[in-house]
């Protein structure tokens, strides 16, 4: 499943679902997970109902599965395919300039 053009809710939804498919894949319980990440059960219990959660919880759900690789994938820098991306593409901007 992509990403592209789903609102901000199902994408949430969406990883809420993989998270609770790798727990029940490593044979976990909620309450296995919520003490090996020292996330509280409650809010565990409402992200895989919900989808909302805190990021620097949801980041220690995700190394507790073991699974910081993918959290190491996200928002990387923009990598080039041709010469002429990287010649076309300006320098940085170090601040945005849309209102």
């Amino acid at each position: 499943m992509t990403f592209a053009m789903l609102p901000s809710e199902e994408i949430a939804a969406a990883l809420a679902a993989r998270l609770k498919s790798r727990r029940l894949a490593q044979n976990l319980t909620l309450e296995g997970l919520a003490k090996r990440s020292g996330v509280a059960l409650g809010t565990l219990k409402k992200f895989e109902r919900t989808g909302q959660i805190a990021l620097v919880s949801f980041i220690r759900l995700a190394v507790a599965l073991k699974d910081e690789a993918a959290l190491e994938k996200l928002l990387l820098e923009q990598r080039f395919e041709t010469l002429d991306e990287v010649l076309g593409s300006g320098k940085k901007p170090q601040r945005g300039r849309i209102k």
